[in-house]
């Protein structure tokens, strides 16, 4: 796999701006609206209100293309900065976010989210970050445990959106980076979130203090394809290598995982691209994922992407019962055992130094 970055990083800027009334009376979302009128959005929509207007186009591809380039800058409800558990990732998520501006055939989002797929960010980000400090100490995934105790009471801020994808509008992950790294918490935190961007520049020299881990979420290119609208891998790569030069703790996402034509020697060319980049002495974390559907987000994603290539086939996966009785389909037993079983000694040899936190 080629490990050449682009000159430039890939920046999303939205067409469309919506911004509620509690919104624009928010010290960050007015810093937010400088920041796209600095970036030459014209089309920004200032509400009177806090309901966002119903975002319905002639069919369902049409309300998809335009809530993609839509973003409405919103203020929190109590229960959304709620720190919510994200096992295995995380003690907690807090939302910086809702939505993503990326185009993934395979989003999970698609079947947790509900409407036309607007990316929503939050104005009152102080009232969000004020809320986190209470629960520290309370996870049930790293603290308090052997294996990971000592990453602290972590914070998953990329749950339901790609926070770095956002960053040139928003200015929000840097400030909540900034947060992490100065703030005087009751006990030890990590910030965590994953991306498929590269637009790093702005995060190098904040003081972040090592209490930030930012993991790049990597595929083989027959993955890749599906990401539309997405950094390369290529570059996310490179990106990953100058945040750990900065100092940060990183990681590798690699997700969703698909048994592909050659599977183990693509596999193998992004596991020794990765180590490529990455200084000797990162800080590393790996984290594997399966690809996995439900029966709501197939239906999704296929209103959205009518002639994609992504195996949806549920006859020949199995049928999984989640929390609450959700269904979810996933790989067969002897497929999982084959991919966990590679995954597993690659690592140990290409990467020795990682930490390998779970397979999912």
């Amino acid at each position: 796999m080629a490990t050449v970055a682009p000159s430039k990083p890939l920046l999303w800027t939205p067409r469309h701006v919506l911004v509620t009334a509690s919104a624009q009376a928010e010290p960050h979302g007015r810093a937010i609206l400088d920041r796209l009128t600095a970036a030459g959005v014209e089309d920004i929509r200032l509400l009177s209100g806090d309901r966002l207007p119903p975002l319905r186009e002639a069919d369902e591809r049409a309300t998809y293309a335009r809530a993609k380039k839509t973003l409405a800058i919103v203020t929190s409800a109590a229960s959304k900065r709620r720190p919510t558990p994200i096992p295995p990732s995380a003690d907690f998520s807090f939302p910086l976010a809702e939505g993503c501006p990326g185009h993934c055939q395979y989003c999970y989002l698609a079947g947790s989210l509900t409407g036309p797929p607007i990316t929503r960010v939050y104005a009152d980000l102080p009232r969000v970050l004020a809320g986190l400090d209470e629960v520290v100490g309370t996870g049930g995934v790293t603290s308090g445990t052997p294996a990971r105790g000592h990453e602290g009471t972590t914070f998953e801020a990329s749950c339901y959106t790609d926070p770095l994808a956002l960053e040139h509008v928003t200015g929000s992950l840097a400030a909540t980076i900034t947060h992490f790294g100065t703030h005087d918490w009751p006990g030890p935190v990590q910030l965590r979130l994953t991306t498929k961007y590269d637009d790093v520049e702005g995060l190098l020299d904040l003081p972040h203090h090592g209490r930030t881990r930012i993991r790049a979420s990597v595929n083989v290119a027959d993955v890749e394809r599906f990401e539309g609208g997405a950094a390369r891998v290529a570059a996310r790569l490179h990106a990953l290598g100058r945040l750990a030069r900065a100092g940060y703790p990183v990681g590798l996402t690699i997700a969703p995982i698909m048994p592909v034509d050659d599977w183990r020697e693509r596999y193998g060319d992004l596991l020794d691209a990765a180590a490529a980049e990455l200084p000797d002495g990162a800080d590393l974390t790996v984290e594997c994922i399966t690809h996995r559907f439900t029966p709501k987000s197939k239906d999704v994603q296929l209103g959205w992407y009518p002639r994609t290539k992504l195996d949806l086939e549920e006859s020949t996966r199995s049928r999984k019962h989640g929390r609450f009785g959700a269904v979810k389909y996933v790989y067969d037993k002897d497929t999982m055992r084959d991919l966990r079983g590679w995954f597993e000694a690659a690592l140990a040899q290409r990467l020795p130094s990682a930490r390998y936190l779970y397979w999912t």
